[in-house]
């Protein structure tokens, strides 16, 4: 049921504390030159960093690129990263620098055509197979319905699981701005999911052959 498909909200499952404190660590240790705490630090984040970049980016093509971008910027400047925020936080405040930037770059040089947009790059980044893909699948086609800063928002603190205050300092905005954003998203969502609903109940059975 699609419906299963919206998370809940930061509060009523809990935040992924023990694997931020994680990542952060490693991403400390790498500081420090120790080439296993690298690997890890890079293991422990790239999914989030990709589902960020495609929900971000208007080219599915460009996602593994410009995740990579992400990360040798990441691992550039990790001799500055001090811990004072975490370290999923640092690197998705790169990334998001690392798409601006390509799409600045973008802007400068002619388009042959349009690309698709950040919906399919979203659906090319998630993993197939999997109990209640064709769920998540039809909620980033909800997401596409919502402003970008709610959808922003959303992906952030509902799908990425970052803490309010993270995402705020990403989104650069006020915390109370964030949570506006994402109790907007969430209504609108709820809604949408119950219109399909009721849409589905209407539609007249199909006979058995």
């Amino acid at each position: 049921m699609i419906i299963s498909a919206l998370p809940t909200a930061p509060g009523e499952t809990g935040g992924p504390v023990a694997a931020d404190e994680s990542a952060t660590a490693w991403a400390l240790a790498a500081r420090g030159g120790d080439a296993d705490a690298v690997e890890q630090f890079v293991r422990a984040l790239h999914r989030d960093v990709q589902r960020y970049v495609a929900h971000l980016c208007a080219d599915p093509q460009a996602v593994d690129d410009l995740a990579q971008d992400t990360f040798l910027r990441a691992l550039g400047s990790l001799h500055r990263f001090e811990g004072r925020s975490s370290a999923r936080a640092w690197l998705l405040s790169i990334a998001r620098r690392a798409v601006i930037d390509s799409h600045r770059y973008a802007a400068a040089r002619p388009r042959p055509a349009d690309v698709p947009d950040w919906q399919l790059a979203v659906e090319l980044s998630q993993p197939r197979g999997l109990p209640g893909f064709d769920d998540g699948v039809a909620l980033l086609d909800l997401l596409a319905s919502l402003p970008d800063e709610r959808r922003e928002a959303f992906v952030l603190t509902q799908m990425v699981g970052l803490p309010y205050a993270e995402a705020a300092e990403i989104s650069d905005c006020p915390v109370g701005t964030v949570r506006s954003r994402v109790a907007r998203a969430r209504a609108t969502l709820m809604d949408l999911l119950t219109d399909e609903a009721d849409e589905a109940d209407e539609r007249p059975a199909v006979p058995a052959a």
